[in-house]
């Protein structure tokens, strides 16, 4: 049983909800994990961030108006008067249900209850379309399997105890469809995976399931060795290892989100990354496995702020490091790249929200120096130990550029740089000419 996830732009209009049938094979059993309609999941972050600031006249004119984009969706997926008027009952339900929420004390618990609305919007609309044209189809909720524990981590085994006897109840349906991205948390409430997270969601399912594949179909042809939209010329990726595309999708790949793949990682499922638009693109193939001896791939994550705590109590401090990394995870604040030396410790972070308390504390230690507004370019491949030249040639590349931090082997697939953000374009460029 293969799972395939189909984002936002996939199902963005009409049209291309229809057109899913050209990759989807009704005869094949298979599970559909569908994103929000493209558009539809920043409208619903509007609507939630008006509800909570108390400003409910604008989140009705803002309800107001996503679902007239509704009713002209329907009325052009929709040909048949029946099935036309199930799907303006789908609509009406749940634009209903965000109206009605005016009316209650609004928190955080209700801003995920709209959030949902999105993907439970798409997969029932298709699943309508489906029996419009006479394809048998099932809707699997994803709230009734889809669940996250105390610390936001999902639960496979979970997934595996719940969704199993939904699929095994319906033997005689081959198409399963369900919602990406939305689950329930701890205490049995609407929560989500996080943005992107509908790549999560089928692979959670697949590790479920030990599905045969995961396929992630969007609007672009696998993963690239570089970013199309800075770098021309750029290739799609044939075959990448778990690892090489966690670093990839880590630090800036966007085709892919971050922690999609590691429950296909555990249980050893392939994950195909594909294109919907051109379908018989070859796309991207996650194995197990890596091709040796090669360079893959170049992506990069801005908004990366640099620390650098110096002290010349650090020489031969035991507990040195512990301590101040403890200060990182009170504020539950993840580090990126870290170097060291006898005085010093420099690192990076993306998630700035508590700068400030975070660098106060680290004023005990030492002194603090921030540089703001850098980007690391993460350059991916096979960095083993035993292979020479491979680091000298990324390097070489960027000779003329500043580079603020270099972190080199901590892993056998990454070499990472640090620059500033306005040698960003500059850095990718040179790299690209020198390594491909």
């Amino acid at each position: 049983m293969k799972v395939l996830k189909f984002g936002g732009t996939s199902v963005g209009s009409p049209a291309r909800m229809k057109s899913l049938l050209d990759i989807i094979d009704p005869t094949e059993r298979q599970i559909v994990v569908l994103s929000a309609v493209s558009g539809t999941t920043n409208n619903l972050v509007e609507i939630g961030q008006a509800y909570l600031t108390g400003d409910k006249k604008k989140a009705i004119i803002l309800i107001s108006a996503l679902k007239d984009k509704y009713e002209l969706f329907i009325n052009e997926l929709f040909t048949n008067a029946e099935y036309l008027k199930q799907g303006k009952e789908v609509i009406d339900y749940h634009f209903a249900l965000l109206n009605n929420l005016a009316n209650n004390n609004f928190t955080t618990i209700e801003e995920k209850i709209v959030l949902a609305q999105g993907e439970l919007l798409s997969t029932t609309l298709y699943h309508v379309y489906l029996k419009e044209i006479g394809v048998p189809s099932a809707l699997l909720p994803a709230l009734s399997f889809m669940k996250i524990d105390e610390d936001n981590e999902p639960i496979v085994d979970y997934i595996t105890e719940k969704i199993t006897p939904l699929l095994d109840k319906q033997p005689e349906v081959n198409l399963f469809i369900t919602q990406g991205f939305i689950c329930r948390n701890a205490f049995g409430e609407i929560d989500n995976l996080r943005r992107g997270g509908s790549d999560y969601t089928a692979s959670l399912i697949g590790a479920g399931i030990r599905s045969e594949e995961v396929q992630i179909w969007t609007d672009i042809d696998g993963m690239h060795n570089n970013d199309p939209r800075i770098v021309k010329g750029t290739q799609p990726i044939a075959q990448l290892s778990f690892d090489e595309a966690a670093e990839l999708a880590y630090f800036g790949a966007k085709i892919l989100h971050p922690q999609s793949v590691f429950p296909a990682q555990k249980y050893k499922i392939p994950v195909r990354l594909l294109n919907t638009m051109d379908p018989q693109a070859k796309g991207t193939l996650i194995t197990n496995t890596s091709e040796k001896d090669k360079i893959k791939s170049i992506a990069a994550k801005d908004g990366i702020t640099a620390i650098k705590i110096q002290s010349s109590r650090m020489l031969l401090a035991h507990g040195f490091l512990r301590k101040v990394f403890e200060v990182f995870e009170r504020y539950k604040t993840s580090i990126d790249m870290i170097t060291t030396s006898e005085v010093a410790v420099s690192l990076t972070i993306d998630d700035t929200t508590y700068l400030g308390e975070i660098t106060s504390e680290l004023n005990i230690f030492g002194s603090v120096e921030l540089d703001v507004n850098h980007t690391i370019i993460c350059v991916v491949g096979d960095f083993g130990a035993e292979k020479h030249g491979y680091a000298a040639r990324v390097l070489e590349a960027v000779k003329h550029i500043p580079l603020r931090m270099i972190s080199y082997g901590g892993s056998d697939h990454n070499l990472s740089l640090l620059v500033k953000t306005d040698d960003k374009v500059e850095t990718l460029r040179s790299l690209h000419n020198r390594l491909f």
